[in-house]
Order: C-alpha cells, then sequence, then structure tokens
C-alpha cells in the first residue's frame, strides 16, 4: 500500500472553480475535494482502465477524477448529489468528450445499477471518493448489486478502510468486515493525508480496491443465514459469541445454539471478532432456519 504526499500544484484548483461560480463547499454534504495529482494518478493506474470500459463515478463533484480518465474509456456516468457542481463540471467537459459522460444529479444510493449494466451490456467500474455517511450503505447496495460490477476503486475515511480489511481478532474486524471479505478481495492501495483535500477534512482516507470477481474461496450452503448469523454474532461485541447470538438470534434457544457451536468446535465464549470467515459459515449452515441442531 502507498502513501502518496501532496502534488506540487498545492490545493488550489478547487478553490478557484468553486470561488469563479461564487459557491463554497457544503459541510453538510460532506464536500473535501480531492486536489492532489500524485493520487489522482494512482487511482487511475490502479483502475486499469481500458477504451471499453463503462465507469460509475461516485461523487463526481469538480471533476479532478472525471475530467482525465474520460479520454481512456468508453463511458462515464457521473453522480453528483449537488447540481451546482454538476453544472460546473458539464461546462469543463470538452466537445469532444460530451458524447461520453452521462451526468446524474441525485442520491446514488437510488442509482439503478443494473439498468447501467443493461444500457451498455457489460460489467462496470465504480470509482468515486465516499463521504463517511453513506459509506455503509452504498457498500450493502453494490454488494447487493455485484453480478453488474467488476470492481470498485473508492476512497474511504481511514477508520472505515480499518473496518473493510481488519482480520479475526483485529479490534476493526466486525460484521462489515465479514461480509465485504465474503463477496470481494479488498486490498488496500493508498493512504491518503487530509492535506491532499480542499477544504482540509479532520481525519486521513483510504483508497480500496473491492474487487467483486475475487470472492472469498468457499460459499456458504445458505447466505442469507450467513448474514444472519455474522450480525447477530457482533450485535453485542462485550459479550461471548454463545450470548450474542442468543440476543440477535430472537426466538432460536440457547441450548440449540450452544450445540450448533459445540458442533462447529466453537467454544462459547470467544468472542464474535475471534471467528474467520470459515467459522460463520460452518455455524450458519447448522443454525439455517429449516435444520435442527441434534
Amino acid at each position: 500500500m502507498a502513501q502518496v504526499k501532496k502534488g506540487r500544484r498545492g490545493l488550489s484548483v478547487s478553490k478557484a472553480l468553486l470561488a469563479r461560480s461564487g459557491l463554497r463547499p457544503r459541510k453538510r454534504l460532506g464536500q473535501h475535494f480531492l486536489e492532489d495529482p500524485g493520487i489522482i494518478d494512482k487511482i487511475i493506474t490502479h483502475a486499469q482502465l481500458n477504451r471499453d470500459d463503462v465507469v460509475v463515478e461516485v461523487g463526481s463533484g469538480l471533476g479532478a477524477l472525471t475530467m482525465p480518465i474520460l479520454p481512456r474509456l468508453s463511458h462515464v456516468v457521473a453522480v453528483e448529489k449537488d447540481p451546482l457542481l454538476v453544472s460546473i463540471l458539464r461546462e469543463r467537459v470538452s466537445p469532444e468528450h460530451r458524447e461520453k459522460i452521462t451526468f446524474i444529479a441525485g442520491d446514488v444510493l437510488k442509482l439503478n445499477l443494473k439498468e447501467v449494466y443493461d444500457q451498455y451490456g457489460q460489467k462496470i467500474k465504480v470509482l468515486g471518493n465516499l463521504p463517511y455517511n453513506i459509506s455503509s450503505p452504498l457498500l450493502e447496495r453494490l454488494i447487493a448489486n455485484r453480478d453488474y460490477i467488476r470492481s470498485a476503486i473508492l476512497m474511504f475515511q481511514f477508520e472505515v478502510a480499518q473496518r473493510l480489511t481488519a482480520g479475526p481478532s483485529e479490534k476493526e474486524y466486525g460484521a462489515l468486515s465479514v461480509i465485504c471479505q465474503y463477496y470481494a478481495r479488498v486490498s488496500p492501495l493508498i493512504r491518503v493525508p487530509r492535506d491532499a483535500f480542499y477544504p482540509r477534512p479532520k481525519v486521513d482516507s483510504m483508497v480500496l480496491e473491492i474487487d467483486f470477481e475475487r470472492p472469498y474461496q468457499l460459499k456458504a450452503e445458505d447466505e442469507e443465514s450467513f448474514h444472519r448469523v455474522v450480525k447477530a454474532a457482533f450485535r453485542c461485541r462485550r459479550k461471548t459469541v454463545l450470548n450474542s447470538l442468543v440476543r440477535g438470534m430472537g426466538g432460536v434457544p440457547k441450548e440449540m445454539i450452544a450445540r450448533a457451536l459445540e458442533r462447529c468446535l466453537i467454544r462459547p465464549e470467544r468472542r464474535a471478532e475471534t471467528l474467520s470467515i470459515d467459522e460463520y459459515m460452518r455455524l450458519s449452515s447448522v443454525l439455517k432456519p429449516d435444520k435442527t441442531v441434534a
């Protein structure tokens, strides 16, 4: 994983573009504009774009990423919640590239990814810098639509990225870690310092690659049961996995859960954060709603 320092151009481009339009960054929308050209180049390099690719860009903003990727691919669906920024970016796109970009002024959580897939007849790539408040819901949406996505290269607040990449027995390891790593290979790419943005956020960020074409090597017998067990296990992190499952799986007798743990060779006094993905898959198979633990 690389750490990139602030580029030579400084942090003036976004400020100048906003000032020209009489605008200021809007805090309620979590607007922090990436400015470091070194980081932008790194993201594009890791994305491995080619002329046939279709990209959905989350939070296109002022076009720091949009502008350099447009000449490299087939089409960009630029999604930006702030219509004022969409207007600025629309003016920045040259006439020769206007047919290669679709502007959507709206909430990316409402974007129909299957429609994008159907329209272009191929799996899409997702790029973007995520506001903190949509990280988890967007990941859930990407996982639900994984059949239409090749990979996602996204920038998260550092603490969120740590959760997504954490392994068993690490303090950041949680339900989101397990579920995301089950459906995709999650790789840290670049740690980004806070002074790479305008305005400067309070925390560092990290760029991750989420590769949906490389999921976990084993498959759960019942993915609905897998989700249920994982979320229940982490519901009460300070409790033992037995007590947490009892609370999280309302209606399932404690004795049945204890027998399931015994069958899976999982000690009931262990904590949820110590269980591996394999152990959660075995446990979810035994605790399927249609099964009775003997």
